[in-house]
C-alpha cells in the first residue's frame, strides 16, 4: 500500500517546528487551528507514526518526524526550484545554460559576468568548464554546451546550424625556461634545432572527433598537459619547450622568468571564436553573447 504524502502536509509539518505550536503554525498558514490538527492526525494516522509531543507548551518532533522534516524540506525546496524552473522555461530561458572556454583564455574572466547576470537570474544553473583545441568546437557540435569560446573554428564546421563570431586574434610566442639551452641562441631558431627538444603540448579534449595536434617541431617523446596554464608552468621550470599565446606569458616575460626566442619558421596568428547554435533561442544565451561581445578576453587591442 502506499503512503502518499501531500506537499500541504509537509508545510504544516515545518510550520509547526519553525513555530513551536499548532496555533502559530495556523496563524502563518492562514488555516484554522482544526485544520492543522487535522493534517498531522490524517499523516500520522497514515504512516503508522506519530510525529509530534508536547513538551511544556511547545509541540517538539519526535524522531521520526523529524526524519520525516528532514527529507520533507528537501522535497519542498526542490518543488519550488520545479516551479521556478518551469516558469522560467516558459518566459524562454534555459533552466540550465553550460559555457565552454577553451583552456587558452583564463576562466577567470567570465565570472564578473556570471555575478551580474545572478543579480538579474539567480536561479538559473550555470556550468562552466575549460576545454582544449578541437574540443572546444566539439562541445557545441555535441551539444555539451550552449555558448563555447576558442580556438580551431576557422573552418566554421557545422555549416549554417552554427554561428561563429570572430573575437580577436592571439600571437603565439615561443618560449623556454631561462636556464633551457635554448635560451643562449641568438639568431633565429631553425626547425631542426628545436626538433632537438622536448614540447610541451596540451592535450585535445575531443571525445569523439580526431584530436589536433597543433605547433609540434619535436622528435622526442612529448610532455602532455591538461591546460594551457600547465604549459605554462611546465616551461617554466625547464621541461620543455612550446608555443604558447603571448597574453599568457607577457607578465613572465616581463619579469625574465620566461624567455621568448625567435624562431625561423613561427606560427601565424590564430583567431578566437565565439559559437552557438541558430536553433538556441534561449535568453540565457542572448543575454552571454550581448555582454561578451565587447569584452576584451584579456587580449591586447
Amino acid at each position: 500500500m502506499k503512503h502518499l504524502i501531500s506537499l500541504e502536509a509537509l508545510e504544516v509539518i515545518d510550520a509547526i517546528d519553525r513555530k513551536g505550536s499548532f496555533a502559530a503554525a495556523a496563524n502563518e498558514l492562514y488555516k484554522v487551528p482544526s485544520a492543522i490538527s487535522y493534517s498531522v492526525q490524517k499523516l500520522e494516522q497514515d504512516l503508522d507514526i506519530v510525529l509530534f509531543k508536547k513538551v511544556g507548551r511547545k509541540a517538539v518532533l519526535t524522531d521520526a518526524g523529524k526524519v520525516l522534516l528532514e527529507q520533507g524540506r528537501e522535497i519542498l525546496a526542490a518543488t519550488e526550484r520545479l516551479a521556478i524552473t518551469a516558469k522560467k522555461t516558459h518566459k524562454g530561458y534555459e533552466p540550465v545554460f553550460t559555457l565552454a572556454i577553451d583552456s587558452l583564455l583564463k576562466l577567470d574572466f567570465i565570472y564578473p559576468y556570471i555575478a551580474n547576470f545572478y543579480q538579474l537570474m539567480p536561479d538559473i544553473e550555470i556550468n562552466v568548464y575549460e576545454e582544449v583545441l578541437g574540443g572546444t568546437l566539439e562541445a557545441i557540435l555535441l551539444n555539451r554546451a550552449d555558448l563555447v569560446i576558442g580556438i580551431g573554428m576557422h573552418n566554421h564546421a557545422g555549416g549554417p546550424s552554427i554561428k561563429y563570431q570572430l573575437i580577436k586574434q592571439i600571437e603565439w610566442v615561443f618560449v623556454c625556461a631561462p636556464n633551457h639551452p635554448l635560451a643562449e641562441f641568438n639568431s633565429p631558431i631553425l626547425q631542426e634545432q628545436m626538433a632537438l627538444h622536448r614540447f610541451v603540448v596540451v592535450r585535445d579534449s575531443s571525445r569523439q572527433q580526431a584530436p589536433l595536434n597543433c605547433r609540434l617541431f619535436g622528435k622526442k617523446p612529448m610532455l602532455r598537459v591538461p591546460s594551457i596554464g600547465e604549459k605554462v608552468a611546465a616551461i617554466q621550470l625547464g621541461l620543455g619547450v612550446g608555443f604558447v599565446p603571448r597574453h599568457r606569458v607577457q607578465a613572465l616575460l616581463e619579469q625574465k622568468l620566461l624567455i621568448e626566442k625567435p624562431v625561423q619558421e613561427s606560427i601565424a596568428p590564430e583567431s578566437i571564436y565565439m559559437a552557438w547554435k541558430t536553433t538556441n533561442k534561449g535568453k540565457v544565451l542572448r543575454w552571454f553573447i550581448e555582454q561578451l561581445s565587447h569584452h576584451e578576453f584579456g587580449l591586447p587591442t
